[in-house]
This record gives structure tokens, C-alpha cells and sequence, in this order.
């Protein structure tokens, strides 16, 4: 996911105190489960900024466990909130739904470039969208947000319990995806549980860094961004 974040005044107390209280009523609302099968599709979806007032979100389909494309589709448009830590996701997910309301093939699981229940408030993109949507969801993220851990081993497939600092709850997993590559941070997002969020992920690995559906759908917003320009 990439993120155009350049200097922003502090942001508005009042904003701030409604944004949290969204979040806390959302964060109410996650469930966290087994899923009761595998999936047959599942989506990869993706968020960046080509300038500071524009977002362009991707979300592609894939079956499972192939990992054929099924179909790919992208918005493009305005965002309107501030960039605010820890509330990213306000910015993100109205665009993604615009991109999802696109699909003609619904997904059983959302894979989501970014943090699940991984964040202060449990309420990253990946459990965001999950929620909004009502759709298993889960989230795969590059760089840490919040929690404690321990490198993972250098093997592929390694993983350690990423924990909360303060209670030592476990908010995520810290997977080795490729050997000598640095880790990735995988937490659930809703009506998804810790177990089946990192089989999927690991699942999903074809050799690189990424799983599949959050690879390609950043490597079709590359792509789509040479549409909007």
C-alpha cells in the first residue's frame, strides 16, 4: 500500500474525538471465528494516494486455492478527510467500496493491504472494510503499527505472536513470507480468526514477498494509474 503522507497540521480535536468514537462503536461490532470452509475466491484489495487529494483503489479476484485471476477493477477519485495517524482507514475505505460496488463476482474473503485488528483501536482497513462490507476479512501489512515481537526465523513460513504492549493479547502474526526478505504483519479482520488469517496468507504465497491477491492488486494499480494520469 502507498502512502502519500506529507506534512499536515495537527489535526482537529474534534475530528479526532468523532473518528475514535466511530472506531470504538466498529470495534464492537468484529467478530472473530473460524472460517467455516475454505473459500473459493478471494480478493485482494489496495489503496494508495497519487497525490495528496486523489486515491485510486484496486481490488482483484482470484479463485482459491489456484489463484487464477477472475477479475479486476479500480476507483479512481477524490478524497476529502485529512490524513490522520491511526485513522487512515477513513480516508481508504469510501473508495473501496466505490471499487467494490464494481464486482460483478463476490469474493467469500478480503484480503486488504493493511492492518486488521493490528492497530490501537483493532480497527485497521482490514477490519474496516470487513465490517462495513460484513465480509470475512483480513489484513496483510508491510511495516509494524502497533504491538511487540519477536523476529521470526530466516526460514520461509516462520512467524512469531505479534502482542499488545500493554495486555500481551495476541493481535496478529508475524510471518516470514520469503527467506531474507523482512517479515510481514497478517491480523485478522473479521469473522475471521488468527489461525485460518495466516493459513490463508500463507497460502496465497507464490514466491515473493506479497500473497498473491495483495500483490496483484498493487501491481494493477501501477497499472491503472497510468489510466488516470
Amino acid at each position: 500500500m502507498a502512502y502519500y503522507r506529507p506534512y499536515h497540521p495537527p489535526a482537529d480535536p474534534a475530528l479526532v474525538r468523532e473518528l475514535t468514537a466511530t472506531q470504538n462503536e466498529m470495534r464492537q461490532r468484529v467478530r472473530l471465528e473460524p472460517l467455516p470452509g475454505l473459500p473459493k475466491l478471494i480478493a485482494g484489495l489496495d489503496s494508495s494516494f497519487p497525490t495528496p487529494d486523489t486515491i485510486l483503489s484496486v481490488i482483484v479476484v482470484l479463485t482459491f486455492p489456484g489463484l487464477e485471476l477472475v477479475e479486476k477493477v479500480y476507483n479512481y477519485g477524490p478524497v476529502d478527510l485529512p490524513y490522520v495517524p491511526g485513522f487512515l482507514s477513513f480516508r481508504e475505505a469510501p473508495n473501496l467500496l466505490l471499487a467494490y460496488e464494481k464486482l460483478t463476482t463476490q469474493p467469500d474473503v478480503l484480503m486488504v493491504d493493511g492492518h486488521g485488528i493490528a492497530h490501537p483501536r483493532r480497527m485497521g482497513i482490514g477490519a474496516h472494510i470487513g465490517v462495513l462490507l460484513d465480509k470475512p476479512s483480513l489484513g496483510v501489512a508491510k511495516e509494524k503499527l502497533t504491538g511487540d515481537y519477536q523476529e521470526p526465523a530466516e526460514a520461509q513460513g516462520s512467524r512469531s505472536p505479534l502482542l499488545d504492549k500493554k495486555t500481551g493479547e495476541l493481535i496478529g502474526e508475524v510471518l516470514r513470507s520469503k527467506e531474507r526478505v523482512k517479515p510481514l504483519f497478517v491480523s485478522p479482520g473479521h469473522r475471521l480468526d488468527q489461525a485460518t488469517a495466516t493459513t490463508l496468507a500463507l497460502r496465497c504465497l507464490r514466491g515473493y514477498k506479497l500473497p498473491e491477491p495483495t500483490r496483484l492488486a498493487d501491481h494493477w494499480a501501477e497499472q491503472f494509474k497510468k489510466e488516470v494520469r
